[in-house]
């Protein structure tokens, strides 16, 4: 991301000072050092760039934030970070805000909004939080629903169509009863492999794979980049694989990804405890919420984020620009408001 291009000529500048300062004579020596200085602080500014792209917050006070800034939530996957790059884009162009955005787990979010620390986050998934609504929304009044984003989500247990053309009986869980080895691993055999999303995410598939019976491991992957790169590999071998997923994303437009069939999420299922959740996972109108002192703070900037929308197709036609373009998601946002300008005029204030 585009902050990490400046610590990283930072670093450098810093490496070749250090190298004129400490090494003499021999030119040859002194290029050898300092090629391999500049080759550490690459990898250092790598590697934090690796960490910040595995590793959201888990809590605001582990992040400094500009309290003139609007400060929006990104959460770490594609669709969060294509609402926050269109947000972020049209607060500083049309109401000249400056926009800082801070990446968070979704639980940990909920505090930073409460404590104002954080302005609003555009794209919460129902399922998981409804202790967070009835705590910040409805009791303490901290935290404002802003309404709708236009997304409609659905989060399952997905698999390439190859596997369903050879067992189409696994199109619901049933007929992975007795089959589990299908997606057997040298980690998990005889047990079939289920592949887990971030861990940051809600999620219940163990409590599913245990209430319903079914021989089934749930593997961690450790973060949404690892995990697709375990599915595309296997993808790419035409090998079997079972794995949380959701809609939408720009994978469904790369690959062609069947949703098993759980149980249907009733609501006696759904309110029941995690430990006894038998049933798939409800489909989730998503929503955005702010920080309740937003609006007097900046009511233009909370007016603007209330009117804020976005929609399945332009959400995946954004995401899929940042992959297959390789663009950082500020870069897509730009391009995407240059393009719309029809959509987005209606939500100034």
């Amino acid at each position: 991301m585009t902050w990490h291009a400046t610590l990283r000529g930072l670093l450098l500048a810093i490496a070749a000072l250090l190298v004129v300062a400490g090494c003499a004579g021999d030119p040859d020596e002194l290029d050898d050092a300092a090629d391999a200085d500049a080759d550490d602080a690459e990898a250092d500014a790598d590697a934090d760039d690796d960490a910040d792209d595995d590793e959201p917050a888990e809590d605001v006070d582990d992040v400094d934030t500009d309290e003139d800034a609007i400060t929006l939530v990104a959460n770490p996957w594609p669709g969060s970070y294509a609402n926050v790059g269109v947000a972020e884009v049209l607060l500083a162009q049309e109401l000249g805000h400056d926009v800082e955005v801070v990446e968070i787990d979704e639980q940990a979010q909920w505090s930073g909004l409460d404590a104002g620390d954080l302005d609003a986050v555009l794209e919460i998934w129902p399922s998981g939080h409804e202790d967070n609504m009835e705590t910040y929304i409805e009791g303490a009044e901290t935290v404002v629903d802003l309404g709708e984003l236009g997304v409609v989500g659905e989060i399952g247990w997905f698999t390439p169509g190859y596997v369903l053309d050879e067992h189409p009986e696994m199109e619901t869980w049933e007929g992975l009863e007795g089959r589990e080895d299908t997606f057997a691993t040298a980690e998990t055999e005889p047990a079939g492999q289920f592949l887990a999303a971030d861990p940051s995410f809600v999620q219940f598939d163990e409590e599913i794979i245990d209430n319903l019976g079914l021989d089934l491991e749930v593997v961690q992957s450790g973060s949404e980049a690892a995990q697709l790169t375990e599915v595309e590999s296997a993808i790419a071998d035409e090998e079997p694989i079972l794995f949380y997923f959701y809609t939408p994303h720009w994978m469904h437009a790369e690959y062609d990804l069947e949703m098993v069939e759980l149980p249907e999420p009733t609501q006696e299922c759904l309110d029941a405890p995690d430990d006894e959740r038998d049933c798939g996972y409800p489909e989730d109108v998503l929503f955005k919420a702010a920080s309740a002192e937003l609006e007097e703070r900046a009511p233009d900037a909370f007016a603007f984020l209330d009117a804020f929308e976005m929609t399945n197709e332009a959400q995946d036609e954004l995401t899929l620009r940042m992959e297959e373009d390789d663009l950082d998601y500020t870069e897509a946002a730009r391009e995407w408001v240059e393009d719309n300008e029809d959509v987005w005029q209606d939500w100034l204030p």
